[in-house]
C-alpha cells in the first residue's frame, strides 16, 4: 500500500493533480498494488469523478458547520467523494483535544483516518483515538531528499511496528522513503505499507519513480 500526498506542490495541484492521478491509476492496475492519492480539499471532486482509486483528502477541520472561516468540513469532502482524510501530519500539526475532535468528525461522516505521529510516545497517545491506520514520521526528515526513515530509524520502526500491532492498527512509514531498499527495509521490518511525497509529485517521470518503489514489495 502507498499513499501518495499531493502537498500543494504545482504538480499536483488542478488538472496536474488530475494528470497525476491517472498515472498513479494506470499503475496501481498494472502492478496490482494499491495506491491512495491523498489530495487538496478543491481537487477532490474532481478526481473522484475521473478516477476509480480510492481518494483522501490531505485534512479535515475539527468544527461542524457553523461561523469557522477557512475551515474544511468532513461532510463537505465526504459529499464530493473523498473516502479518507490525514490528520496531525507534521506540517499540519494539531494539540491532542482537536486531533481527537476532528477524528470524532470523520467517524460521523464515515471517511477513514491515517493519524501522523512524530515519536513513539505521540503513537502511543494517538492509538487511543482508533484511527484506521497510524504512521511514525519524524518531522526532520519529511520531504528529505538525501535520508530517508528507513536509513537512520530501522530501531524506531520495528519499535512503532510493535507498539501498532498491539492495538490492531496497520503502521504505515513516512519521511524522505525514495526508494525500492526504502520500501523493502520498512515492509522488511513490519510495516503495512509506506506514504510518500516528492518523490513521486514532483519528480521528471512520476510513473518511472512509482514503479522503482514498487519493486521493494516484490
Amino acid at each position: 500500500m502507498i499513499f501518495v500526498n499531493f502537498k500543494t506542490y504545482p504538480q499536483g495541484t488542478g488538472q496536474a493533480a488530475l494528470n497525476l492521478v491517472r498515472i498513479l491509476e494506470g499503475v496501481s492496475a498494472s502492478e496490482e498494488i494499491k495506491i491512495i492519492p491523498v489530495l487538496q480539499a478543491a481537487d477532490i471532486k474532481e478526481a473522484v469523478g475521473s478516477s476509480k482509486l480510492e481518494i483522501w483528502v490531505q485534512n479535515i477541520s475539527s468544527f461542524e458547520s457553523g461561523a469557522h472561516t477557512g475551515s474544511v468540513l468532513a461532510e463537505a469532502v465526504v459529499e464530493d467523494g473523498a473516502a479518507g482524510t490525514f490528520l496531525n501530519h507534521s506540517e499540519n500539526k494539531t494539540d491532542f483535544n482537536a486531533l481527537s475532535k476532528a477524528r470524532d468528525r470523520a467517524r460521523a461522516v464515515g471517511l477513514k483516518t491515517l493519524i501522523f505521529a512524530a515519536n513513539l510516545d505521540e503513537l502511543k497517545q494517538i492509538l487511543g483515538l482508533k484511527p484506521d491506520f497510524v504512521s511514525y514520521e519524524p518531522p526532520e526528515l519529511v520531504g528529505s531528499q538525501t535520508t530517508s526513515v528507513a536509513e537512520a530509524r530501522p530501531e524506531v520502526i520495528s519499535q512503532a511496528v510493535e507498539i501498532s500491532r498491539t492495538a490492531g492498527l496497520p503502521l504505515i512509514v513516512g519521511a524522505g522513503i525514495k526508494s525500492a531498499a526504502d520500501v523493502r527495509k520498512s515492509i522488511e521490518l513490519g510495516a503495512s505499507g509506506v506514504a510518500v511525497a516528492s518523490d513521486i509529485v514532483i519528480a521528471q517521470d512520476p510513473r518511472q519513480e512509482l514503479l522503482d518503489l514498487i519493486e521493494g514489495f516484490k
